[in-house]
């Protein structure tokens, strides 16, 4: 009786062809966002689930990292470089309805750029001057100076397009033009989009929020979730890479890990304090011992994948005994206290105790400090109370925070000002890489941070799952071209 009725099934696959793909996605991050707003927050969990998936804008970056046209099909630039005059997709509207016109463009940047505004990076509009409405998809971009990289700075997360009507409420309801719509948040365990239209392949993705590694695996494992684009324990990769029911895939990301300093604190003001901290610490061993060797040693904050990176890893080679020279010749012979505060990524808890023992034969005594990312945003990104921390920066190209105000670490430096604003004049791409160099050397002369490794992107997934990002150019899970092959 079960052969007949295994052979009916047989038969009945065959007639009507085998069961269909899965269509829905369920994957697991590791950090929990403060809010769903990417015009709102510097947090790299917010762009995590809503970029390209929720929010779109004028342009954006793709996995190779190249700038593409998304909201604006396409852009003329003026003979000066002056202005820049974008034609807009039409018919586009926002998952409440709303048309997008070039109104909702203008009132995104004047936003973005106002005096008021909360953009945690509202330096990529530093350089617009005006903003009009030409008619309802053309709006032009009026600059005080050429801005060689604006097409980029418009393709960030920050830069996304939102609506007048839904701008206020978007931390909690987002509303945007993407291919998914914000279904519902569970604080503390998950949010939910949901297809909003045939750009989608899957119906339905929910990103589950597991902070401890170990979770995460054993959630994969079980079946809990799908995915997991961006794990956090680098110790279970080939675990996983030997089970045939995942695949493991090894890219790179935009995310300079680094030891941040709090320039403006004693006694780090002082240069050779900062040198010696750069000598103090072995990058190699913090990649073997937090990431299981997953990382490349940086010398600069620039990614070693970029055609303009600079290799200073030698400047300041591993030598306990030039760090303590150095403290003496500061006057410290006797070494000093420092608190270090630790986001919760196992980059930085594991890293923080390997650079505490490091730092301990110099004679600098480490108080480390664990604190969430609600903490560290307030904390060490708004209010810079901190001595030292670690933190990956997974903003693309980001080298010009070294020039901003008031920026977190309180780096100044006239000199990497001055060649940040030749960047923006330089005509082609061999000047622009040449005052890239220039300023790569200049904030590793200065030990404006140590610099510690670019973060590899570790994911793992199920097979039959195709789509999902092997490098993090953006600090994206864009699902648009995700779907299942069984």
């Amino acid at each position: 009786m079960r052969m007949w009725a295994g052979a009916l099934l047989a038969a009945a696959l065959a007639i009507g062809g085998s069961a269909a793909a899965k269509d829905t996605l369920t994957l697991g991050v590791t950090l929990e966002p403060p809010h769903l707003d990417p015009t709102a927050g510097a947090a790299a969990a917010i762009d995590e689930i809503v970029y390209a998936n929720v929010f779109e804008g004028l342009t954006r970056i793709d996995e190779s990292g190249t700038v593409r046209p998304q909201l604006a099909t396409g852009w003329t630039i003026a003979a000066d470089g002056r202005s820049y005059t974008f034609t807009l997709k039409p018919g586009v509207k926002f998952h409440d309805g709303v048309a997008l016109t070039a109104a909702e463009v203008k009132f995104s940047f004047d936003r973005a750029r106002a005096p008021d505004s909360v953009n945690a990076q509202k330096g990529l509009f530093a350089a617009i001057e005006r903003v009009e409405a030409l008619d309802p998809l053309t709006v032009r971009l009026t600059l005080s100076r050429p801005e060689g990289a604006l097409l980029f700075n418009l393709a960030w997360g920050d830069a996304a397009i939102v609506a007048p009507a839904s701008a206020a409420t978007n931390k909690t309801n987002p509303v945007g033009t993407g291919p998914f719509r914000f279904q519902r948040w569970v604080t503390g365990d998950r949010v939910e989009l949901v297809r909003a239209d045939a750009r989608a392949r899957l119906s339905a993705a929910t990103f589950k929020f597991i902070a401890d590694p170990a979770a995460q695996v054993a959630a994969l494992l079980a079946g809990d979730i799908d995915a997991l684009p961006n794990a956090a324990a680098p110790e279970a990769l080939k675990q996983l890479s030997a089970d045939r029911r995942f695949e493991v895939a090894v890219g790179t990301t935009e995310g300079e890990t680094i030891l941040a300093i709090n320039n403006a604190r004693r006694p780090f003001d002082d240069l050779r304090v900062r040198q010696a901290l750069s000598h103090a610490v072995d990058r190699q061993a913090i990649i073997d011992g937090a990431m299981f060797g997953y990382g490349t040693p940086i010398g600069t904050h620039f990614a070693p994948h970029h055609p303009a990176y600079v290799d200073l890893t030698g400047r300041y080679p591993y030598d306990p005994a030039k760090a303590r020279a150095l403290l003496r010749a500061a006057g410290l012979e006797q070494g000093f206290k420092a608190t270090l505060k630790l986001p919760p990524p196992s980059y930085a808890r594991r890293g923080g105790e390997i650079i505490a023992a490091q730092l301990k034969q110099i004679g600098v005594r480490i108080d480390i400090v664990p604190v969430e990312w609600a903490q560290w945003l307030e904390q060490v990104f708004r209010d810079s109370d901190f001595d030292l921390t670690i933190v990956s920066h997974t903003e693309p190209m980001d080298i010009e925070i070294y020039g901003r105000d008031k920026y977190y670490f309180n780096y100044r430096s006239e000199p990497v000002r001055a060649a940040l604003r030749a960047l923006d004049l330089a005509p082609g791409e061999a000047e622009r890489f040449a005052l890239y160099r220039q300023i790569e050397r200049l904030i590793t002369e200065d030990a404006a941070n140590v610099f510690l490794f670019q973060l590899a992107k570790t994911g793992v997934w199920r097979r039959g799952l195709v789509g999902l990002w092997r490098n993090s150019p953006v600090q994206a899970n864009d699902l648009t071209g995700v779907y299942w092959t069984e």
